[in-house]
């Protein structure tokens, strides 16, 4: 966290500047992120990866323990050119005489370098002391013909001491409760940035090759503590990003449906005496032609079956259910079914409701209501033909938003 400096005059808190070292800090945090293997990234859970640097790049404040302290006594020549009681010429070269030294030793918890930092909060006079490993180290010399009352000068010492690791406390509890934000946010940015990287290389058509002699990883050094925390495990696996359904395709599929929806109303005879999956099968039809047979019917989808699954790869990139219309309390258990079999990475999904002996305007209605009303409704969103509705609802499981 902080770098060499020169401690030799024994003034503590003065040296270099606590909240300039804070922010470098959490730029260090920020490099170790952006320099970290970008499969490592992708394939460790954020969450991990975020309690990792949180835990590596918190910084403890000072904790002196008073009651662990302890004395030491030694008898000393001391220089008493400067002593006020006492008349001297020549001050230029040292006057020893017999004295005593007391020295008096606190050990301390944290940062041995948060002694020399300065806080936004201190005095012009700031106290001086000797750091020796973990110890805090107080020394009073005094002729034995004169010798000092020792305690009160270690009290205001220590009075005074503390007083700017207070300070300082305020300014370190500041850093670590922002840590967690900050973490998370250079993860989720780099995340993103890659995904995009990704995708856009994915969209060339063109074999992705990495050069042999890339870099693949890159960690900051760190002398902060004796114990730095390790990475989360990750899988070695080279990651895959998850598919994402380009809008135009949901749009696509929704007009897809939307027309086949059409064709029903337009030929109402044609289709009168079929069950829901006979009606599913017409629209499997029309989502195949377009999309190359990914659209599957009955596939099972994490809690259930679901009746039309559109899959990219290995992964599911489309959901829908179908369902006749037999009131709002139904519909609403369809939101639920849907929100059932749908995982986070089902960001795109669909309700076909399909009525028989109910007055349309009722359905609309019951529609709207019921979806507007569930737990996980979000926002409505613009949707132009006048028997459907588009909402943004949340996956609560994971609070991943999702349109469906």
């Amino acid at each position: 966290m902080f770098g060499s400096i020169d401690k030799s005059k024994g003034f503590l808190f003065s040296t270099h500047d606590l909240d300039q070292s804070l922010r470098n800090t959490v730029q260090k945090m920020r490099q170790e992120v952006e320099g970290l293997d970008a499969n490592r990234l992708l394939s460790t859970a954020p969450e991990d990866l975020s309690r990792y640097l949180v835990e590596k790049y918190r910084i403890e404040p000072i904790q002196l323990r008073r009651d662990d302290w302890y004395a030491d006594h030694q008898d000393v020549p001391v220089d008493v050119r400067h002593d006020p009681m006492r008349w001297i010429d020549d001050k230029s070269r040292p006057v020893m005489v017999p004295g005593e030294r007391f020295e008096v030793r606190v050990p301390f918890e944290g940062e041995s370098e948060l002694f020399y930092a300065r806080p936004n909060t201190m005095t012009t006079s700031p106290p001086r002391a000797v750091i020796e490993r973990n110890e805090l180290v107080l020394h009073y010399d005094s002729p034995s013909d004169t010798p000092r009352d020792v305690r009160p000068l270690v009290d205001r010492a220590l009075v005074e001491i503390e007083q700017h690791l207070g300070w300082q406390r305020t300014m370190l509890d500041a850093h670590n409760n922002a840590l967690p934000g900050a973490a998370a946010q250079a993860i989720q940015q780099r995340r993103e940035r890659l995904l995009a990287q990704s995708q856009r290389a994915a969209s060339l058509g063109i074999p992705i090759r990495r050069r042999d002699n890339a870099p693949k990883t890159y960690a900051i050094p760190t002398a902060r503590k004796k114990a730095a925390p390790a990475l989360p495990p990750s899988t070695t696996a080279p990651f895959t990003p998850e598919p994402t359904w380009a809008m135009e395709q949901y749009e696509q599929a929704l007009k897809i449906m939307q027309d086949m929806a059409l064709v029903m109303e337009r030929s109402p005879e044609a289709f009168k005496g079929m069950d829901e999956e006979a009606l599913r099968q017409h629209f499997l039809v029309q989502l195949n032609g377009q999309f190359e047979g990914k659209a599957t019917g009955e596939t099972f989808n994490m809690a259930g079956k679901t009746d039309i699954l559109l899959r990219e790869g290995e992964r599911n990139v489309f959901i829908a259910e179908c369902k006749f219309w037999k009131g709002p309390k139904a519909f609403g258990e369809a939101i639920d079914q849907l929100l059932g079999y749908a995982t986070w990475r089902d960001s795109k999904t669909a309700i076909l409701v399909f009525n028989r002996g109910t007055d349309t305007s009722t359905v609309l209605s019951g529609i709207d209501t019921t979806a507007r009303a569930h737990a996980n409704f979000k926002r409505g969103v613009n949707w132009p033909h006048e028997s459907g509705f588009r909402y943004v609802v949340w996956f609560t499981a994971t609070a991943i938003p999702t349109a469906r």
